[in-house]
């Protein structure tokens, strides 16, 4: 489960598509703006990305069926505006525009999260994630 936080413009979707398209997802990654939350298939499971910032309460999120299946990644943009009615999250990725750029921050937030943030040091691929590179 990873929270995708920041402003508009701050990259959270940009990020999401470079993640899916590393993990090997083919063809049209699509922004779950309208959607709410878009499907993609993976060697191991299925990855689900959700955009929350159209909901207007928690409550909403019972009518996208999340608990027909288990996603083995998650990625929430907005994840604030779904409250308890997520499942907490192991990793929290805060973006912001700095100047002509983008900062990101990655915080472990579960045990599983912080595995995660020990496995990165020394992969050039989070980099290019992270700056866009693809």
């Amino acid at each position: 489960m990873i929270h995708l936080q920041g402003d508009l413009g701050a990259g959270k979707s940009t990020l999401a598509r470079a993640l899916l398209r590393r993990l090997g997802v083919q063809g049209a990654i699509r922004s779950p703006t309208y959607t709410l939350v878009e499907r993609y298939p993976l060697e191991d499971g299925e990855a689900w990305h959700l955009d929350l910032y159209r909901i207007a309460e928690a409550a909403e999120l019972d009518f996208l069926g999340l608990d027909e299946g288990e996603a083995r990644l998650w990625l929430v943009e907005w994840p604030e505006r779904g409250g308890n009615a997520l499942p907490a999250a192991d990793l929290r990725l805060e973006l912001a525009v700095e100047g002509q750029g983008r900062s990101a921050r990655l915080l472990a937030t579960s045990p599983t999260g912080e595995a995660w943030l020990q496995r990165l040091p020394g992969r050039s691929e989070l980099r290019e994630i992270l700056s866009g590179q693809d």
